[in-house]
């Protein structure tokens, strides 16, 4: 499930945004301190913000500058002032689209859409992988689940890896020790074991419990 964050002036606008791209099944939230929205963003992880031009405080400007300097989340702008200047600065500062007001929600949503398609399309340096609400962020091998972000070493993100790209299919043990150590000869079969009890320990923390089910004599799965 992609995150979606609305920094928007208008509770209306941001309101009506939130309802529709809940429906399409985006878990969103939007700003309301907006003194905040830096930490708002860093707390929420999104993978797009919805950022309104003309702000309290400051402007969307400030904050898509603020957001580059940490990430590279697609950034869409969303303004009345839709003049081909603020949009030329929008851009310069890393935006990824603007997109005039008022605007057609059936729309927006597909540009919406197209963008996430485009910036976490498989094999992208930012690709993410999902499972029952869990993102598996392939660019800085992170797990998110509701809110909760958890770092994963390298077997752990190797296992997760092959599971998530196999989601509702049963993967051999075979097949995870050959991606954890490229080749599945003279592996002692009980490592596998101590890495994924390892694992499952570390999913819990943020939630996801009886998350990889095994499946006795065949191997696991999501």
């Amino acid at each position: 499930m992609y995150k979606i964050l609305i920094v928007e002036d208008d509770f209306t606008i941001a309101k009506a945004l939130s309802d529709q791209l809940s429906l399409w099944g985006y878990q969103v939230e939007y700003v309301q301190d907006f003194q905040e929205v830096l930490q708002h963003f860093i707390r929420f992880d999104p993978q797009m913000v919805l950022l309104d031009l003309s702000l309290p405080f400051f402007n969307g400007f400030h904050w898509c500058e603020e957001i580059r300097k940490i990430s590279q989340t697609p950034i869409v702008f969303l303004s009345s002032a839709a003049d081909n200047m603020n949009m030329v600065m929008a851009m310069s500062r890393g935006a990824d689209d603007f997109i005039a007001k008022p605007f057609d929600m059936a729309v927006l949503t597909a540009k919406i859409q197209a963008i996430l398609r485009r910036a976490y399309s498989f094999g992208g340096s930012g690709s993410v992988l999902e499972c029952r609400q869990a993102v598996l962020n392939l660019g800085n091998t992170t797990l998110s689940y509701k809110g909760k972000t958890l770092d994963l070493t390298k077997n752990d993100f190797r296992i997760l890896q092959i599971l998530f790209e196999n989601s509702g299919k049963v993967v051999s043990r075979e097949a995870i020790m050959t991606r954890l150590w490229e080749n599945d000869q003279f592996i002692d079969d009980n490592t596998l074991t101590v890495n994924m009890t390892r694992l499952r320990k570390k999913l819990e923390t943020i939630g996801l419990r009886d998350f990889i089910t095994t499946k006795k004599g065949l191997g696991y799965l999501l």
